[in-house]
């Protein structure tokens, strides 16, 4: 993936999150699917941490 790409796919899946969390809430379970998503698409470029950051606020969202 070119670098032009991979900061359109990052901004995209950002745009995606601060919409659904605005439209839907903040413990909403399309949140949690952009939260995933997005730390799907950093694990592929091997930012594991930001990831694993992504996904923690994701299960602590599905606990309440």
């Amino acid at each position: 993936m070119s670098r032009k790409r991979f900061r359109e796919a990052e901004a995209l899946h950002q745009r995606v999150i601060a919409i659904t969390e605005q439209a839907r809430g903040p413990r909403h379970p399309d949140l949690v699917t952009a939260l995933e998503n997005y730390a799907l698409f950093l694990r592929a470029v091997r930012r594991t941490y930001e990831a694993a950051t992504l996904e923690q606020k994701a299960k602590a969202i599905l606990a309440h």
